[in-house]
């Protein structure tokens, strides 16, 4: 059955304590995605992505990963540089392009400073994006990225603790599938576990070449 998917970018703007505008973007098979608008104070730090005001708590999570065994995120990831996107592998553009990029920088990274990155992808369309299916999709980006699904209520409210929107996946009449999500990166400091900084959809692979060594070693914001 054909799929068509839209994501929509819901940034809660004071959940991430950020002097910002957000415009919603859109993917779909017949468009692109607009970048978030985002206007704010140049700040003192040394990474090109946006240093959050606030530092989020890593969420609670428990879900089954690609192996189909249950995973902790919290637990699992702990000590360790973090970067977690929320997604679907249905998505025909902000996703696997998202994805893609991040997947070229840390192919750019040396191999120790990669083995101190994970990279996590939570899926916001569980009913369609199995743990085959998304070690599939995933090989294509990183064969050593973290794939998540399970319980939608339970994504919805990590993702919420973070800012970030999830609607539930709709059928539309002519069996095409939306699913609305937000399209931001957070990346978590090995130091506390907690995000500091915060790359909006539409963020070029070489911001994230320049911010993935400075993750790994865990320099701060």
């Amino acid at each position: 059955m054909p799929r068509t998917a839209r994501t929509a970018r819901l940034a809660g703007a004071a959940a991430l304590a950020l002097a910002a505008a957000l415009t919603l973007s859109a993917c779909g098979s017949s468009g692109g995605s607009t970048a978030a608008k985002v206007t704010q104070q140049k700040e003192d730090t040394p990474y090109q992505g946006t240093k959050l005001a606030r530092n989020f708590e890593k969420p609670d999570l428990q879900l089954t990963d690609t192996s189909g065994r249950p995973y902790d995120l919290r637990q699992q990831t702990n000590g360790k540089a973090t970067l977690l996107f929320f997604g679907y592998t249905s998505c025909p553009d902000v996703c696997p392009t998202t994805m893609g990029d991040i997947g070229v920088a840390m192919k750019a990274l040396s191999p120790e400073d990669r083995q101190k990155v994970n990279v996590v992808f939570v899926s916001t369309d569980p009913q369609r994006d199995t743990p085959k299916v998304l070690r599939t999709w995933l090989d294509s980006m990183g064969s050593d990225f973290i794939g998540l699904t399970g319980d939608l209520a339970k994504v919805k409210t990590a993702a919420r603790s973070l800012g970030i929107m999830i609607e539930d996946p709709v059928v539309n009449a002519d069996g095409t599938v939306t699913s609305t999500h937000g399209a931001q990166v957070l990346a978590f400091l090995p130091s506390d576990d907690k995000a500091h900084v915060l790359y909006m959809s539409g963020t070029e692979e070489k911001t994230y070449e320049h911010d993935l060594p400075l993750l790994a070693k865990g320099v701060a914001a």
